[in-house]
């Protein structure tokens, strides 16, 4: 009886404190569990913190490689999609490339064309006729009057040297011709001093000696400074005006150190005007100056514009183009060209019919072609346009074949059906006819 007692003991599972026993199938079962969270969770942290250099065991795969590289893939379009994305294609040509250089100018006086009005009497200014600073006048056109001391003593030089003519008229000759050289000695001084010469005559013809005479300008042009005012005591010497002639004005422009061995005299020029839209003007370059700004690595240069009409004002700004010839070189269309921040790449059609990226070295670039320095050669022909659809397309299957490789990715479809689920391992456990197991 003993026996037997501790016999169904045995079989019968250990009392639980609360609830109702638990089977060892249960106990099993929940064990089972409890490994699998484990091991899920292990994964997780393991795909969450593995290094992204791939391991030596992955090196060998292609696509894997350029996944974590992060560079695009060979990729293979059909016709119908290369013509749904837009794709076109052109040749790597090898020709001369003329490159634009545009630069900021700004509308300057023609230096040769700015010339001072300074009266070469003293005296006081007794009334002004051009009296503000960007006032036209014309040659010959009255300035101020001015009142000399100087003058009026020339003046009366002048009478007597007339009186003197017509009294020795009637004597011998050799008196008759000093008189009149006397004469004219007046006169040329006068008019060496700036006196009209109208001014002149009409003091010889009234016999009056005139307390102020009228300046006028030697030049046609605008006042660009006028430092000269009514009632002031001017010097012989002394700056009255200064007029500029703005029927021809200069640009002068910056030009990057880069591209002064593009800048030649006589180059042609085109000039366009924020003030003026849709106004071009051409001029030629008649001037590069002999120093570079250390400051900003670009030197000055000149081209003169015609101005008939005074449209061009001193201080506007303009935008300046020349062309910049070059050797033959290399070159592509400019949309050909993605750019990632750490390198340039184009894709290439090759024999095969993919498109294949290729690194390249960019040098010089115009308007619409790029330069290529290094990476293609003259047969080949690359993706003009759609290119970035097509690097979408090489990245997309860049991700996905690098997905192939993690456990659970695996992008292929299987080879054939599904297998059949295979049938649980037998209990080894023995059964002890509990309803639970």
């Amino acid at each position: 009886m003993k026996t037997s007692a501790a016999a169904a003991q045995l079989q019968e599972p250990p009392a639980q404190p609360f609830g109702r026993p638990v089977s060892p199938a249960s106990r099993r079962l929940r064990m089972a569990a409890l490994g699998l969270a484990l091991a899920a969770a292990a994964a997780v942290a393991f795909w969450a913190t593995r290094d992204s250099t791939p391991a030596e065991g992955t090196a060998g795969h292609a696509h894997a490689a350029a996944t974590t590289a992060g560079e695009a893939m060979p990729v293979t379009l059909a016709p119908r999609e290369q013509a749904r994305i837009g794709v076109t294609f052109a040749p790597v040509l090898r020709a001369p490339l003329e490159r634009s250089v545009r630069t900021v100018a700004q509308v300057a006086y023609d230096e040769t064309r700015v010339k001072t009005v300074a009266p070469l009497i003293e005296g006081w200014v007794d009334q002004l006729f051009v009296n503000f600073t960007g006032q036209a006048v014309r040659r010959g056109e009255p300035l101020f009057s001015i009142y000399s001391p100087m003058v009026v003593t020339a003046q009366q030089e002048l009478l007597l040297a007339r009186r003197l003519v017509d009294d020795l008229s009637a004597g011998t000759p050799e008196a008759a011709r000093s008189a009149r050289d006397l004469l004219e000695s007046s006169r040329r001084r006068l008019e060496y001093w700036g006196v009209p010469r109208d001014e002149i005559q009409r003091v010889e013809a009234t016999g009056e000696v005139r307390r102020t005479v009228t300046l006028r300008s030697p030049y046609g042009g605008v006042v660009v400074d006028k430092p000269v005012l009514a009632g002031q005591r001017i010097m012989a010497g002394d700056v009255a005006y200064k007029i500029a002639d703005l029927s021809r004005v200069w640009l002068e422009g910056e030009v990057f150190e880069r591209d002064l061995s593009a800048v030649r005299l006589g180059l042609p020029v085109t000039a366009e005007f924020t003030a003026l839209p849709g106004v071009i003007r051409e001029g030629r370059v008649t001037y590069v100056y002999p120093t570079v700004n250390p400051e900003t690595r670009t030197a000055r240069i000149r081209v003169e514009l015609a101005n008939p009409e005074s449209a061009l004002k001193p201080g506007m700004y303009a935008t300046i183009r020349f062309a910049a010839p070059s050797d033959s070189v290399l070159s592509v269309p400019r949309s050909a060209v993605l750019a990632t921040g750490e390198r340039n790449f184009v894709f290439v059609r090759s024999a095969d019919g993919r498109f294949v990226p290729h690194i390249v070295t960019l040098g010089a670039a115009t308007d619409d072609r790029v330069e290529i320095l290094a990476g293609l050669s003259p047969a080949d022909t690359v993706v003009a346009s759609g290119t970035f659809l097509v690097d979408a397309e090489s990245n997309l299957g860049s991700l996905m074949g690098g997905m192939g490789d993690m456990p659970g990715m695996d992008v292929a479809p299987p080879a054939g059906p599904d297998p059949a689920p295979a049938a649980p391992a037998p209990d080894s456990a023995p059964h002890t006819g509990n309803p639970e197991e």
